[in-house]
């Protein structure tokens, strides 16, 4: 394969525009759909037009804090159509929003393989394979939020030709050919005795509302959660559970974690230290938003049922990538901000943060299940000139980890 000097976006850079470019974000733009930004989207909502790429509609959903390696699409399939078949360098993880259809994907060794999805799928394609995605309904449009690491090859390459045109196979990322119809496997492992760790190996998972979690206390009071390791990638995915009337507990991280509430109804608050106000984020299926880099972010079950997201971001628990990754992996995420950590434990948050959780609570009829863990009466009657100010953290002890 010959590989031109062109960009794939358009011309190579000439004059004033020779410096300081942005590979990806030519390329996005040269796509011809809408490309929103936002903090966070309904990506139910945002608006689509026809992608020649793929034969479909779609649209970007760039979002403040995706960071320098990851990205989202939205890809809309119309009643009885197929898309484009499609191939590309980067590494991608297939949620379905709304509708039914199949995937095909051919495979290194000229296998093909066919498996059905629907709403709350979660699926991903071994790299560099062909795929085509074909909407099972003759009246209802199907629309996948597609979150990936273009970004990261397309600005390493410059060249989207190469990306999506290069001809190489990698048998190695095909896994058990039973983790295209929902199989997988299992692991536990404990890294240095900091952290029990539950990892389920797939491609393939038909509803993620249904899916076995595993108890992670050290996240939040009744916190379920699994760790993913897609297609053998170097992208991570988790899904975590928060009990109804309960929260998990606030912390940051790198950018680029797409997060998308599958289930459930609440808010997550989303604050920079210093900040003096919280941002805040409604929880219900089809919002996605990404916490800028260092932004500490919690989120909130107000609903009377179990709440559950998905989590997407660059380095997995077998390929962790990034050295935050890797802390994480070993437990640090799950260390109070105080110790050298990057999370705020209960005892050590802000009181707005409960009280304003207890008023949400009261407005839609669910009793608290946190009262074993707060005194509740004693942050209702505080005082309102004593929720002013800047939000308390905990004063960070070590390295930013």
């Amino acid at each position: 394969m010959t590989v031109s000097a062109a960009t794939g976006a358009g011309d190579s850079p000439q004059g004033d525009d020779k410096y300081l470019v942005d590979p990806y974000a030519d390329w996005a733009k040269a796509e011809g759909i809408p490309v929103h930004l936002d903090f966070g989207h309904n990506l139910l909502a945002l608006e689509t037009a026809p992608w020649d790429r793929y034969g479909a509609r779609g649209c970007f959903a760039h979002t403040h804090g995706m960071g320098d390696f990851m990205a989202n699409y939205i890809l809309e399939v119309e009643p009885a159509r197929s898309t484009n078949q499609v191939r590309h360098l980067y590494e991608a993880f297939f949620y379905v929003l709304e509708g039914y259809g199949t995937m095909t994907i051919w495979l290194p060794d000229g296998t093909e393989k066919v498996f059905e999805w629907g709403p709350r799928a979660l699926f991903a394609v071994p790299l560099n394979a062909t795929y085509q995605l074909t909407n099972g309904s003759g009246s209802v449009s199907a629309r996948l939020s597609v979150t990936n690491n273009a970004p990261l090859l397309i600005n390493l390459f410059h060249n989207a030709d190469f990306v999506f045109g290069c001809d190489a196979d990698f048998p190695d990322r095909v896994g058990n050919p039973d983790y295209f119809s929902g199989g997988g496997e299992h692991f536990v492992y404990n890294k240095d005795s900091v952290k029990k760790m539950n990892v389920w190996e797939t491609n393939f998972i038909h509803d993620l509302t249904s899916f076995t979690l595993y108890d992670l206390a050290s996240r939040g009071k009744g916190s379920r959660n699994v760790s993913l390791v897609l297609a053998e990638g170097t992208m991570h995915a988790h899904i975590s559970q928060i009990p109804s009337g309960s929260y998990k507990k606030g912390h940051r991280h790198a950018a680029g974690t797409h997060v998308h509430a599958v289930d459930g109804e609440g808010y997550t608050l989303l604050w920079y230290e210093g900040d003096s106000e919280f941002r805040e984020i409604p929880w219900k299926h089809g919002y996605m938003y990404t916490p800028p880099f260092w932004m500490y972010h919690q989120h909130f079950n107000t609903a009377p049922a179990p709440a559950r997201y998905l989590a997407c971001s660059l380095g997995s628990r077998r390929y962790p990538f990034i050295a935050m990754r890797r802390k994480s992996a070993e437990g640090q995420g799950h260390v109070s901000v105080s110790k050298g950590g990057r999370q705020v434990e209960y005892d050590e948050q802000d009181p707005r943060i409960h009280r304003k959780f207890l008023e949400a609570l009261e407005a839609n009829g669910v009793a608290s299940d946190m009262g074993d863990v707060f005194d509740e009466p004693a942050i209702l009657a505080l005082p309102d000139e004593e929720l002013t100010g800047v939000i308390k953290t905990p004063k960070s002890v070590g390295p930013a980890i």
